[in-house]
């Protein structure tokens, strides 16, 4: 079966990851997650928060984390923590390298954009708002796992994205960073761009991954695709 990157395929869609692809939030998040963490007895840093819990919901982070502490973090973590993290976007979030030319240069292409993250709404139109994305984002173009109660790896997000859209999972490709959000791609059945300019490529492997290491190589290398399927 053909895929949105294959010759023989149609691409009609182009879902962004936002933390990591888009929006760079994850270094001010994953320091605030570990001095949550600290104050809980798990002993980890910034970056080692980084590595355990990049592309992960607030709920999934709670659960790893009282069942290392073997403490409860309260019933309002999640709500507490969002909290937190819409502020610090307001005040701190930065666009990834490159993340403002690549939209407009997709756009420019043709293709829809559509937004799927584990981030709750709120917490992406801060971002969007604090790094002038929103002019790219419609309310109704961006779609939050957590919020539907179904965070990546669970590939609910992606689907949900493409049926708004009209399209199937095979007409559309997903851009990620992290191994999560990957999983979830490939379950939805969606071609993949990996976003990685460093370390291996994600575990999952399939005909529709395909890596690039900076946003800059993003639209030519679609703009390719959509030549090579009108052949």
């Amino acid at each position: 079966m053909s895929h949105a990157l294959d010759p023989a395929g149609q691409l009609r869609l182009v879902i962004f990851d936002c933390d990591g692809v888009l929006v760079d939030s994850e270094g001010p998040s994953n320091n605030l997650l570990a001095e949550v963490a600290r104050q809980n007895g798990v002993r980890i840093s910034g970056e080692e928060a980084f590595e355990r819990f990049a592309g992960k919901a607030l709920s999934q982070v709670q659960q790893e984390l009282e069942s290392e502490s073997g403490k409860s973090l309260g019933d309002d973590y999640v709500q507490r923590m969002q909290s937190r993290l819409v502020q610090l976007m307001r005040e701190e979030a930065e666009p990834i390298d490159g993340a403002g030319s690549m939209l407009q240069a997709v756009r420019a292409l043709g293709l829809p954009v559509r937004v799927g993250s584990n981030s709750s709404v709120e917490e992406m139109e801060a971002k969007f708002e604090r790094v002038g994305f929103e002019q790219h984002f419609s309310a109704d173009r961006i779609h939050s796992a957590r919020d539907m109660g179904r965070p990546k790896p669970d590939p609910h997000v992606y689907l949900h994205a493409a049926r708004m859209e009209g399209v199937t999972p095979s007409e559309c490709v997903v851009i990620e960073d992290s191994d999560t959000g990957v999983a979830a791609a490939h379950e939805a059945g969606m071609a993949c761009v990996l976003l990685r300019a460093e370390g291996p490529t994600s575990p999952r492997n399939w005909p529709g991954l395909v890596r690039i290491r900076h946003l800059d190589e993003l639209a030519p290398y679609l703009r390719g695709v959509l030549e090579r399927q009108k052949l």
